[in-house]
């Protein structure tokens, strides 16, 4: 299965940087690859089994589902359900470690899924560089007006 891996670190405490992550229903209130998002009418932004449906900025429409959220480990899993994208099983996991030497954070966001091997590169790469690593520097902007966010670390 391919997998696909962005990092960054976000000027701000690990605690306010999971306050925003964890809501599953806030995405496009900094991810600039979603236009809009919205979560089924009875769901919790935090609720496992949660729906939020996202209107991408490219026109496509991407349903996922909430997996798992642990606050303790400040770690949040969602699927895809359905999607523009030729991919099956995709599993993304998104995760905030305090870097206790600056009071910043770290956060990974990985994703494993099944394709065609013929699109598992392209797929991994745009994911990494697209989605998730032009995500992390947007968030950190969201996070820290004013201060720009270091490039993300990638590898695949």
């Amino acid at each position: 299965m391919p997998q696909t891996f962005a990092s960054a670190v976000i000027p701000a405490d690990a605690d306010t940087v999971w306050r925003t992550l964890r809501d599953f229903g806030g995405l496009a209130t900094w991810q600039p690859a979603v236009a809009r998002g919205v979560l089924r009418p009875d769901d919790a932004p935090d609720r496992i089994g949660g729906v939020r449906t996202l209107l991408m900025a490219d026109g496509g429409t991407v349903v996922e589902t909430l997996v798992a959220l642990d606050d303790g480990e400040r770690s949040l899993t969602y699927d895809i359900v359905s999607s523009p994208y030729p991919v099956r099983g995709y599993r993304a996991t998104m995760r905030v470690l305090p870097l206790t030497a600056t009071g910043e954070a770290f956060v990974g966001w990985s994703a494993v899924f099944d394709c065609a091997p013929s699109d598992a590169d392209g797929l991994a790469e745009s994911f990494r560089d697209v989605i998730f690593a032009t995500g992390l520097r947007a968030l950190a902007e969201h996070l820290s007006p004013g201060r720009a966010a270091e490039e993300p670390v990638t590898a695949s």
